[in-house]
């Protein structure tokens, strides 16, 4: 999610209707609803110990002290850890995922830079959107199976299971030779990082208070900050020095190593907790194909495959007519519109009526806040890749910068959000109330993006450009730490994993709409507007110009071939954004949605935690 890519019931309080979370989850007994209540949550505060040592004192018959009895398996071993562990291994679990922050903060820079270069390397610069419609949609399909993963097995397994992914996304995509097989990296790549994020996300929500918890999710996300300059310039080193092809090696070395140590204090800790007697290694008696079978249902595999094969058959027709041979009446893209939606309603019947453990847990969606946080994602998400997939190319083409300056231009956004987020952090932790934030930025994020569309085009300031990338910053960073703490504040502790993935899968569906209306503006405006715009000498390397960034940049500034391909681009980008302002104004609507919770007074987490 670009800034995700890069990607938080009901207690009775005083008056208010608007300031209590109400939790209601299908199929739970009364003392599940809500830990807090049955006096099973006794979140964080520092443990008594009756021994004198740094430990928890387990034989203590208060519930605090132990793992929630009735909690899922994955949410009792983090219990169990977070109850065993001393106060300088959280210190270190918080730098170990500061640190995988900062893996994933140069990856995403280096190889957004290069992944425009990679794709015309194999003259498929224009089917940018295709790849990310296809990987979006396979990673929105992906996080709520992994959701189950971590309740059922635990965090370090799914943690461990999202590292492989990404590792061979990546070597794929450093070997492949042809567009088909680097989309298939693309998409093990982005399943991969997209679920390793969110696995960290998770697990900084098992170790802090919710009213720590923007603060937290802000110094994890700090290395932004650093990359943001950093990876620009690495990403130009590798492609003009090295190879495009080693940008994505070279991380398939790296993650490995820094994701190691995280995988084994969790581990570690657990066994500890274990011999301790905190938990009880669990034997199901299950055969092989039992077990197979049994989490085929548990993960909902059929739910998994309908929703991504279905999503992205009916996105892609918007980015492809164009190329068809008969536009929007050939006989492929009509049938592919019409597959894609017939698999969607079979899937939406499949999880109401048939699937053992759906996809998605509709009691989540009785929950205003979860609907208006939804909702505010999915929109953020659509609206910023309406534009966003073909920025850097613009910034080379029409303001005439270098890979890596038009790098440190598209992450204006890591720089400001940075900083700001850790005072958004404390912030909220003051107050303990987080709504009013959302209130300012909205009208912010709106007023950026309308600017946008005047500045976005030839013989534009540069200055204006990064202007509008510092209000949409400060927008759209508060969107994204908010809409997390909004969802978690609406749940207990058992369904943190379930609610962020339902707003991952939001994201990412969002993030795959997004790329589909870019495409499709794209595809149906620019090949259109070169042919406008180009001279006459330049008409026979159309198809080239459009399909090849190094063929655009090859043609000298200042030329009329240049200027027409500048022209196009701001045709193109200028609709681009118009859609993307039109789609943000609706989450004026979604914020009035969200309650106005007192954090300070939801309990949710145990043990030694931030």
């Amino acid at each position: 999610m670009g800034a995700l890519s890069r990607l938080r019931p009901g207690f009775r309080r005083e008056q208010t209707e608007d300031e209590g979370p109400s939790v209601a989850m299908a199929g739970m007994s009364s003392n599940e609803k809500n830990p807090a209540i049955s006096g099973t949550s006794g979140i964080d505060d520092t443990i008594s110990h009756s021994n004198g040592r740094d430990e928890p004192a387990i034989e203590h018959p208060d519930k605090d002290v132990v793992p929630t009895e009735d909690a899922q398996r994955g949410v009792q071993q983090v219990e169990a850890v977070t109850l065993t562990w001393t106060k300088p291994q959280l210190a270190a679990v918080f730098i170990l995922m500061w640190l995988l922050y900062l893996v994933n903060a140069f990856q995403s820079s280096i190889l957004g830079n290069l992944v425009p270069f990679a794709t015309s390397a194999f003259e498929s610069h224009s089917l940018l959107t295709v790849i990310y419609i296809v990987s979006n949609s396979m990673t929105a399909a992906i996080y709520i199976p992994l959701a189950k993963m971590l309740d059922l097995w635990g965090r370090a397994e799914g943690f461990l299971l999202m590292v492989v992914f990404a590792t061979l996304g990546m070597i794929m995509m450093a070997g492949s030779n042809g567009i088909a097989t680097f989309c298939a990296a693309q998409v093990f790549y982005s399943i991969g990082f997209g679920g390793l994020i969110y696995s960290v996300d998770v697990v900084t929500a098992d170790v802090s208070k919710l009213k720590n918890r923007g603060l937290a999710y802000a110094f994890t996300s700090s290395p932004y900050m650093i990359t943001a300059f950093a990876g620009p310039k690495a990403a130009d080193e590798f492609y003009y020095r090295v190879s495009w092809r080693w940008g994505f090696g070279a991380f398939a070395i790296i993650l490995p190593f820094v994701a190691a140590p995280l995988f084994i204090i969790l581990k570690l800790n657990l066994r500890k907790a274990e011999q301790r007697g905190l938990m009880i290694r669990e034997r199901s008696g299950r055969t092989l194909l039992q077990n197979i079978w049994h989490y085929i249902q548990e993960f909902d595999a059929a739910g998994v495959v309908l929703f991504s094969c279905g999503f992205t058959v009916f996105l892609l027709p918007f980015t492809l007519a164009d190329t068809a041979p008969q536009g929007w009446n050939t006989g492929y893209i009509i049938a592919m519109i019409v597959v894609g939606f017939v698999v969607l309603v079979i899937f939406a019947l499949y999880e109401v009526f048939l699937a053992r453990a759906p996809f998605l847990n509709v009691a989540l969606l009785a929950n205003r806040t979860v609907i208006g946080a939804c909702l505010l994602e999915l929109t953020y998400q659509i609206s910023y890749y309406c534009w966003n997939s073909y920025f850097t190319s613009f910034l080379q083409v029409v303001n005439n910068l270098t890979l890596a300056e038009a790098g440190y231009v598209s992450n204006t956004f890591d720089i400001v959000s940075g900083v700001l987020l850790l005072g958004v952090g404390f912030t909220i932790r003051k107050t303990g109330y987080f709504r009013w934030l959302l209130l300012i930025a909205v009208p912010i994020y709106v007023f950026a993006q309308g600017l946008m569309i005047y500045f976005r085009r030839p013989n534009q300031s540069i200055g204006y450009i990064v202007m509008c990338q510092i209000f949409i910053a400060i927008g759209g960073s508060v969107f994204i730490i908010c809409e997390q703490i909004a969802i978690l504040a609406a749940s207990d502790h058992q369904h943190i994993a379930a609610v962020l993935a339902l707003l991952y899968v939001v994201g990412n569906m969002g993030g795959a709409i997004g790329n589909a209306i870019c495409g499709a503006i794209w595809t149906n405006t620019f090949p259109q507007a070169l042919g406008r715009y180009l001279p006459e000498s330049a008409q026979g390397n159309l198809t080239d110009i459009y399909g090849d960034l190094d063929t655009q940049l090859s043609y000298p500034v200042g030329s009329d071939t240049r200027i027409g391909i500048q022209q196009a681009y701001g045709y193109a980008q200028e609709r681009m954004l118009i859609a993307g302002t039109a789609i943000i104004s609706l989450a004026f609507i979604w914020v009035l949605l969200i309650k106005n919770i007192n954090l300070a007074k939801v309990p949710q987490v145990k043990g030694t935690v931030f």
